[in-house]
This record gives structure tokens, sequence and C-alpha cells, in this order.
């Protein structure tokens, strides 16, 4: 695993740490954080869909709070044999959730046929039992989910049937050997570009965009060319795992407070550390300025930007081995 100086980048950083090294972009993922904290959470449309999302389990179970659709994305498992895969698989398959949707993780070693040799022969060998779970792997499934409504206005016995386009993919960049590290790919290399589909309502990877529930300072461990995947899509629902510090959800609203934020965190530090770098504070600026006017909008207007939620879902309770995060449940 990389290290950054002295530091893991899948660790949360000191803050004394991120002051000394980071303090311009410090204070503008801050801003950014509070204005769109403070921001309406987007209203699901009539006949809402839940969607409960969970990722890096790593060969444990836990409690799972019941929805229409169940997303894993990803880090199944440990050693990513097919014994671990099945359990994993059986676990899910127990649950009331009618739909359920899986991807694969960098520890999910078997599903990439360049990282299955290093396994065991006894473990690489053998068929997974999926049993209903939809396992996508670049790949596309739409869901027709029917819902009773929720309007005063309609008889809550009336059901509507709502489609659902879900698309899942598993690469990352790289964080470890090649050889047992399933789906990735050189840091930096664009693994994304015009591979989502346009129509796409849920998009489930394993990596996060950059710096989106990634750790963002001092470096994100997530994907600028997902990042830049995502936007142009513009899914109502992005779920992912990987970096399980990062775990929670916030919501992207696509517009120039977004584009200022994505700019200032893209800007190299240098020696100066950010501080006499005019084009850093520029974007600073427009943070607070289009944060606030689309508060502003939001709040006095009632006007929302298009945006989609992300959703960081990873169970595990950073390298402990213990799962411990919140299960995050998502209406759309």
């Amino acid at each position: 695993m990389p290290l950054l100086g002295n530091l893991d980048p899948f660790e949360p950083a000191p803050l004394l740490y991120l002051i000394l090294t980071c303090p311009v972009k410090l204070l503008l993922q801050n801003a950014y954080r509070i204005l769109t904290f403070v921001r309406t959470s987007p209203t699901p449309l009539d006949h809402p869909i839940r969607i409960v999302c969970i990722s890096d389990t790593h060969s444990l179970t836990t409690d799972v709070p019941p929805g229409d659709i169940l997303i894993h994305a990803g880090d199944l498992t440990n050693d990513g044999s097919i014994p671990s895969i099945q359990e994993q698989i059986n676990w899910l398959a127990s649950l009331p959730h009618k739909h359920k949707i899986a991807i694969s993780g960098n520890h999910d070693t078997y599903f990439d046929p360049r990282t299955r040799p290093s396994l065991p022969e006894a473990d690489r060998e053998g068929r997974l039992e999926w049993n209903g779970i939809h396992y996508l792997q670049h790949s596309s499934i739409t869901l027709n989910i029917s819902t009773p409504s929720t309007t005063s206005s309609e008889p809550s016995s009336l059901a509507k049937t709502r489609e659902i386009c879900v698309y899942g993919a598993p690469q990352i960049p790289a964080c470890g050997s090649f050889t047992t590290n399933a789906f990735q790919y050189p840091r930096g290399l664009d693994a994304w570009s015009e591979t989502i589909p346009s129509n796409t309502d849920v998009l489930v990877t394993h990596t996060p965009p950059k710096h989106h529930l990634d750790l963002p300072l001092p470096s994100g461990m997530g994907c600028e060319h997902l990042y830049d995947e995502v936007k142009r899509v513009k899914p109502l629902l992005h779920v992912f795992g990987h970096v399980h510090w990062g775990a929670g959800q916030t919501v992207c609203w696509w517009d120039e407070c977004e584009d200022a934020y994505a700019r200032g965190m893209q800007r190299p530090l240098g020696w100066t550390k950010g501080l006499l770098d005019w084009k850093l504070w520029r974007e600073g600026i427009r943070v607070v300025v289009y944060g606030i006017r689309g508060l502003l909008w939001d709040k006095v207007w009632g006007g929302q930007r298009r945006n989609t939620r992300l959703v960081n879902a990873a169970q595990m309770h950073g390298n402990t081995g213990k799962l411990g995060k919140r299960v995050e449940v998502v209406d759309i």
C-alpha cells in the first residue's frame, strides 16, 4: 500500500498535518462541506424507492434494514476465494430485499482473471450460485419496482411501477499488488470515460470519485476520471466503498460551486503549500460566493439544481477488522 510520507493514505491525516501542508485546501474543503450540508436534501420522487447500501463487509455479516433494493459495492471477502464469496452470497440471499445487486472489489480476487492465479488452485475452482442476486461487472440491469404512493391525494393501495437502471463496475486506481488486488489500473490512467450508460439511474462502483467521501486531503484516494464520468451522466445515486474512513453520504450539486471546488482541489500545491497560489484562492472565493447563491436559491426560492446523492457504504470500521459503520439508506 502506497504511503504519503509516514502517513497511510487510507487513514485520516492529523489536523495539524493538514494545516501545515495544505491550509488553503483545508479551508476550501470545509467551506464546501458546510455550504453543501446546509442545503435542503433532494426530495424523493412520488412512489419513492428505498435503496439499502453496504460495502466492504470483508467476509463478515451485519444487520441490514429492509428496503426495495439492496446494493453491495464490493469487497465481499478478504481472500477472494470461491468458498468465501459463496458464503457472502448465501448471506445476502437470505436477506428479505426483493432485488439484490453486487459488484466485486479489489479483495474479491477470483472475479478478475488477472489475479485469479494468485489463489490456491482449490479456492479458484468451482461454480458460484448467485441465488437471485444480480452480479454486475461493467454491465447494467433495469429493475421494475412496484411501490405505493406517498401522497395524500392517492389511495395508499395504489401502486406504481418504476424502472430503475443500475450500472456496476469494479475497477479502482492501484492501491497494492497487481497480482493479488483485483481490477486495478495505474493511478492517473483514464479507465472510465464514456463507459457508463447515459440512462443510468443508480451507479455502483468500488472506488469513490475523486475528493468526495475518499479522505479528500491531503491527496484523495478516489479517481478523477470517475468523477468526470459521474458529472457527465449525473445519476440519481452513486454507491461505492473502498475507502473505509470515508463512509457516509452527501449530495453533489452540479453547479458553479461544485465546479469551483473540483478545480480548487485539483490544483498542485507546490512549495508554497497553496498560500501564494492566487488561482487556488480564487476557487475558494468562488466556492463561497456560488455556494451562498445556491443556498439562497434553495432556501428562499425553493429551487434545486441537478444533483447526485453520493454514498460511501463501507461497513468496515477503518482497518480494525470489525464492522461498525451505519448502513446507509436512501430514498429516490
